[in-house]
């Protein structure tokens, strides 16, 4: 199928949680913010259908790599998951963005240059799945944040705040306790758990720190979940808030319920209709519960 514009761009809208780190620890973050994408991917996925095709668990990844490509070979992907770790410094990622696309937005911005506006104009265009931002306070001063874009939106609010608990986390407590992380999870093995999660969800197999393949639904229940949990208390998190909101991921694991598996199971036994699965899809959205409680 050939498009001659972006709009195949509106099926792949995402729930992009921002998290803000210090500039010592950027590079560090940016790398696990690669590493859990895998997990967080499977665990959410929400988009098994395209034109009423039944593809990928979360088909919003290649359908949005796709949609906005502007051709060229994997270095210049617009859209992508990237092509190695950040070494020392998060500004490798900037000085990438330099040497490697070209820029589609040649606009002149009569702003100081300390303010840096045509760096983070070039940076909007270029759609890493986690992708990092230089933003400004009103007191001028730098903030550095990760943009973590691999989370597609929905299915309820409750299950994106249950995503968005779960990542902050999880990253937390990967960083407190993983050493030279990327010595123990490669960057290829970081990429290819990726696009396997997209692909299969809670029915891939990835690879973790111990460099062993396992079960990304055992692996989320085993380690991932728990480590979490520590991340959130040590954050301040309140234990029941802890237990409520990462409940709602235990329990799409233990029922194998995510977003995509709801709607698949939905047509399995109402048939191919899609403007029926939509309504269906809504109605169980406006009851507030979590997507692994939905009735078929």
């Amino acid at each position: 199928m050939s498009h001659q514009d972006v709009m195949l761009e509106s099926a792949t809208t995402s729930f992009q949680i921002h998290l803000q780190v210090g500039g010592a620890e950027m590079a560090r973050f940016y790398n696990l913010a690669k590493m859990v994408s895998a997990p967080m991917v499977a665990l959410s996925a929400n988009s098994p259908f395209l034109f009423g095709r039944d593809l990928w668990d979360e088909t919003r990844i290649p359908l949005f790599e796709q949609s906005i490509s502007v051709g060229g070979s994997d270095l210049t992907k617009r859209v992508s998951f990237g092509v190695r770790y950040v070494n020392d410094s998060i500004m490798e990622s900037f000085t990438a963005n330099l040497e490697r696309y070209p820029v589609l937005l040649p606009k002149l911005m009569d702003e100081p240059v300390e303010r840096l506006a045509h760096l983070r104009l070039h940076n909007g265009t270029i759609w890493r799945w986690n992708r990092p931002l230089i933003a400004f306070d009103e007191a001028g001063q730098a903030q550095l944040r990760i943009e973590h874009r691999v989370v597609p939106a929905g299915p309820s609010v409750t299950d994106s705040i249950a995503n968005a608990a779960l990542f902050f986390g999880l990253i937390y407590q990967l960083a407190k306790t993983q050493q030279a992380a990327e010595q123990k999870l490669g960057f290829i093995r970081a990429r290819s758990n990726f696009y396997a999660a997209a692909r299969r969800g809670l029915d891939a197999e990835i690879f973790w720190f111990d460099w062993q393949r396992v079960p990304l639904a055992e692996l989320a229940l085993g380690q991932l979940l728990p480590a979490a949990e520590s991340g959130l208390a040590a954050l301040g998190v309140e234990p029941a808030e802890i237990e409520h909101w990462l409940g709602i991921i235990r329990g799409r694991v233990e029922t194998r319920q995510t977003g995509a598996a709801w709607q698949r199971a939905w047509v399995e036994r109402h048939g191919h209709d899609m403007l029926a699965l939509t309504q269906a899809y809504l109605e169980a959205q406006e009851s507030g519960r979590p997507v692994y409680q939905w009735s078929i």
